[in-house]
C-alpha cells in the first residue's frame, strides 16, 4: 500500500465513531484482605488507561512482561473485572449491559490467547469444540449445519478436513493457533484481542499466523487489538500503537512514528 493510498485508509477509519472507548480505566489485584473481607493491600496492573478503537483497525499494544498489558486485554473482554474507569462498546458501558446485550458482547468480541488450548477441553476433538459454540448462541440450528459452518471455518483457515476428528495433542503449535482463531471467527466477531498469539511459535510459522490474521480482517472486515512484547511484530501489524510500562501508557501515536 503507497503513502497516499495509506493516508486514504487512515481517514476512513479515524472519520468513524469508536467501536470501543477507554477512559481512566484501572485494574487491581487483590493481595490482602482483613478480617472483615476489606481489602488493605493491592496492586494496581492497569493504571488510569485511555484509549479509543475504530472500526477496521488494528490496534498494537506493546510492552515488556508484567507490563499489565495481557490484563487490559482480559478487562476490554470483560474476563477481569476494572476497578475505576468506563469501558464502552458501541457507545454502551460494558458494566452496565443487560444480559442479552452482554451476551451479544462476548460473541462480538472475542479473545485468543498465547496458549491456544487453555481454553479447549483436550477429551473433545476440535469438531466437537467448535460446534458447541455455534449450537449454544444459536447459530446453527442442528449438529449437521453447525459442522457444515465448522469445515468451512477450516477451509479459512486452512486447516485439513480431517481437523474435525482430531484431538488437541495430535495439532503443531501453528496447527493449534489455526484452531483457536477459528473458533474465535465461529461467532462473527467484530473485535478480535490477540493476546501474545505468535510469541511461542518460530519465526516462519510467525509469519504464516500474521499474514493469515491480516487476510481475515480485509476478508471479514475485522477489528483488532494485538498484544506482544515484539515491537516488530505489532508495528507489522498495528496503524497505531501503545506501549505500556509498569501499568501505564507512555507512548501512543501511528505505529510508524513509535
Amino acid at each position: 500500500m503507497d503513502h497516499g493510498q495509506w493516508e486514504e485508509k487512515s481517514r476512513s477509519i479515524y472519520s468513524q465513531d469508536p467501536i470501543l472507548s477507554v477512559e481512566d480505566v484501572d485494574v487491581d489485584y487483590v493481595i490482602r484482605r482483613n478480617f472483615w473481607g476489606q481489602t488493605t493491600e493491592f496492586h494496581r496492573a492497569v493504571n488510569s488507561i485511555s484509549f479509543n478503537l475504530y472500526p477496521s483497525e488494528t490496534l498494537g499494544l506493546v510492552g515488556e512482561s508484567g507490563c499489565g498489558k495481557t490484563t487490559l486485554g482480559r478487562a476490554l473482554v470483560n474476563l477481569v473485572r476494572h476497578t475505576h474507569g468506563v469501558i464502552n462498546y458501541k457507545g454502551k458501558r460494558v458494566d452496565a449491559m443487560s444480559k442479552r446485550e452482554l451476551q451479544a458482547f462476548r460473541r462480538e468480541v472475542q479473545i485468543v490467547f498465547q496458549d491456544p488450548f487453555s481454553s479447549i477441553n483436550p477429551r473433545l476433538t476440535i469438531g466437537e469444540c467448535l460446534v458447541e459454540p455455534l449450537l449454544v448462541h444459536g447459530l446453527a440450528n442442528n449438529a449437521s449445519q453447525a459442522k457444515r459452518m465448522t469445515m468451512a471455518l477450516f477451509d479459512q483457515v486452512s486447516l485439513p478436513s480431517d481437523s474435525f476428528y482430531r484431538y488437541p495433542h495430535e495439532f503443531s503449535g501453528g496447527q493449534r493457533q489455526r484452531v483457536v482463531i477459528a473458533r474465535a471467527l465461529a461467532l462473527s466477531p467484530k473485535v478480535i484481542v490477540c493476546d501474545e498469539i505468535v510469541s511461542a511459535l518460530d519465526v516462519s510459522i510467525q509469519a504464516q499466523i500474521l499474514n493469515l490474521l491480516n487476510s481475515l480482517k480485509r476478508e471479514l472486515d475485522l477489528t483488532y487489538i494485538f498484544i506482544s512484547h515484539d515491537l516488530s511484530v505489532v508495528k507489522y501489524m498495528s496503524h497505531r500503537m501503545l506501549v505500556m510500562q509498569q501499568g501505564m501508557l507512555v507512548e501512543y501515536g501511528n505505529a510508524d512514528q513509535v
